[in-house]
Parts: C-alpha cells; structure tokens; sequence
C-alpha cells in the first residue's frame, strides 16, 4: 500500500507548522537583535537608548501576546487530543512557558529601570538577563514547531479537524 501523500495536501498538514516556524523565526530573531545591540551597538543602527529599550518592551508585548493566544486558544484545541499541550499535565510546553513569562517579567522590569533613569542601562546587566531565558525560549520556539509537524499531526487529527484549529 502506498503512503505517499501528495505534496498539496502535505502542505495543508504542515501549515499550522509552517505559520508557527514563521512566527518562532521573528521571535529568534528579534531576541538576537536586542542581545547583539545590547553592547550599546544600537547606536551604530541609529537608534538611541530610549529607541532600543522600546524596541525591548515591544519584543515582551509581541511574545506575551503570542504565547496568550497559544494558551488560551490553540494549546486547549491541540490538548484534546495532544497531551504535551495540557495545561492540566507536567506538559513541557506548559512549564517552558512559565520559564519564558519569568524571563520576560525580569526584562521588563529591567526596561522599565532603564527607562526611568538610563543612566542604569548596563549592557552587561541586560544580556544577563536576556541570557537567562534564551535557552529556555530557544528550545520552546523549536520544540513546539516540531511537535506541529504534519507528520506528527496525523497522528492525532484528520485533517478536516486540523483545518478547523487554524
């Protein structure tokens, strides 16, 4: 028996994959961006301290907001039938997300010093802290796009139910 499927409908069986890979590649990217900077190079970008610390809290907003609507709307429709998205488990993305929200709480309490009195900014200090979470948020953004593998969906969906988480 033949299990090929054919390449339009393994590319609807890894769209959900796909848009989360582009949404997690941003998020990578941007937190790169602030660590890189945050030498005091942002300058040499044009941009001024009050510029990078807000292009920081904006980064926070972007992934609290995301990781929002991954909690409260995707992670219960895959937790029907995917135990690794339960809130109600010792579920990994659960308690990397718990693990990212502590990181981004110290950045922006980081932030908001900063920006009260930028006399405190500390490059040292804030790649402190964005290195707190990196590996924990790198390893989340990876895992989570690999566990939306079509592959790995089709184990749990049809994909008439896949098509109507997104």
């Amino acid at each position: 028996m033949d299990t090929t499927i054919p390449p339009e409908e393994e590319r609807r069986w890894n769209r959900l994959q796909n848009l989360m890979m582009n949404f997690h590649g941003h998020f990578k990217s941007e937190f790169n961006t602030l660590h890189e900077l945050a030498d005091g190079s942002y300058t040499r970008r044009g941009l001024s301290l009050s510029n990078y610390l807000r292009t920081a809290s904006r980064f926070v907003h972007e992934l609290t907001m995301h990781h929002t609507i991954e909690e409260q709307y995707f992670f219960p429709m895959l937790a029907k039938k995917m135990p690794e998205f339960s809130v109600n488990s010792d579920a990994a993305h659960m308690i990397s997300h718990a693990g990212i929200h502590r990181g981004l709480d110290d950045l922006t309490a980081l932030v908001r010093s900063c920006q009260a009195d930028r006399t405190t900014y500390s490059p040292e200090k804030m790649r402190e802290c964005l290195d707190s979470f990196r590996d924990v948020l790198f390893n989340h953004l990876d895992e989570e796009v690999a566990d939306l593998a079509g592959e790995n969906l089709r184990k749990h969906f049809t994909l008439e139910e896949l098509n109507r988480l997104h």
